[in-house]
């Protein structure tokens, strides 16, 4: 875990920035020599309900870096007097990390979204970033007799880079539990919907949604829950709690 962090209702994000991310992560790729490092990207949402999912804190005490993916997050950082750097959404760090993976000529392995999202992603980001392998994909509606050959095909690629968009936590629960069984990747991280927006399938928060820092609330209103999550109006609801307990409350 890195040093550098502070504390919100228990789960400790780290201080840095976008850049400076981007740059470690560079060098945990390019400089590990055994054992995935594995990325939490957390939200208000995922904070919050760490504090009453056990298993969930216990894969957030385990992971090699904490990432503030939210504004209320960042809010609740100034608040304690601990700011942190900017917020480090999933979606940017992929970007991010496409673009220096495409300069390292990295590979990439895409696990999650539904199958037609994740044929035009990959097919998008080969055409984007094309110093990159793909070394393998698969959607993410897979059930449990079809995930021991997943793991394998994880394996037999070896990719630098697995990116899971299963939907958070269950991306990060599902990598904890086969973390052992995937030898030979490097960095793994959640990515929430970002393919779909990557496929074109959502489109991205324009800009100025971006500089309010209302990404969220475009999410909310034009991009629809994945099979099989709470409606993005209930999970909204997290907000406000999170708000009393991390950033009002003394």
């Amino acid at each position: 875990m890195m040093t550098d962090t502070v504390s919100i209702l228990g789960v400790p994000f780290s201080k840095m920035s976008l850049a400076q991310t981007v740059r470690h992560l560079d060098e945990q790729v390019q400089d590990r020599p055994a054992g995935l490092y594995h990325v939490i990207t957390a939200n208000p949402e995922i904070t919050l309900a760490s504090q009453s999912d056990g298993h969930l804190r216990e894969i957030i005490g385990t992971a090699d870096l904490i990432v503030p993916d939210g504004i209320g997050i960042v809010l609740a950082a100034k608040r304690r007097g601990e700011p942190v750097a900017e917020r480090v959404t999933g979606y940017d760090l992929l970007l991010r990390l496409l673009e220096k993976g495409s300069e390292r000529g990295w590979s990439f392995y895409l696990l999650g979204t539904d199958e037609e999202t994740s044929v035009r992603a990959v097919e998008n980001i080969s055409r984007d970033y094309p110093g990159i392998r793909i070394a393998g994909r698969h959607h993410g509606y897979f059930g449990a007799s079809e995930e021991p050959g997943i793991l394998a095909d994880i394996r037999r690629s070896r990719p630098d880079v697995l990116v899971l968009a299963m939907g958070a936590p269950y991306s990060d629960k599902w990598l904890y539990k086969h973390k052992r069984e995937l030898e030979g990747v490097k960095l793994a991280f959640g990515v929430g919907g970002s393919l779909d927006v990557i496929s074109g399938k959502v489109k991205p928060a324009p800009a100025v949604w971006k500089k309010l820092n209302l990404e969220w609330a475009h999410r909310l209103l034009f991009a629809p829950a994945a099979k099989g999550q709470k409606s993005r109006w209930r999970r909204q609801a997290a907000l406000p709690k999170f708000a009393y307990r991390a950033i009002l409350r003394k």
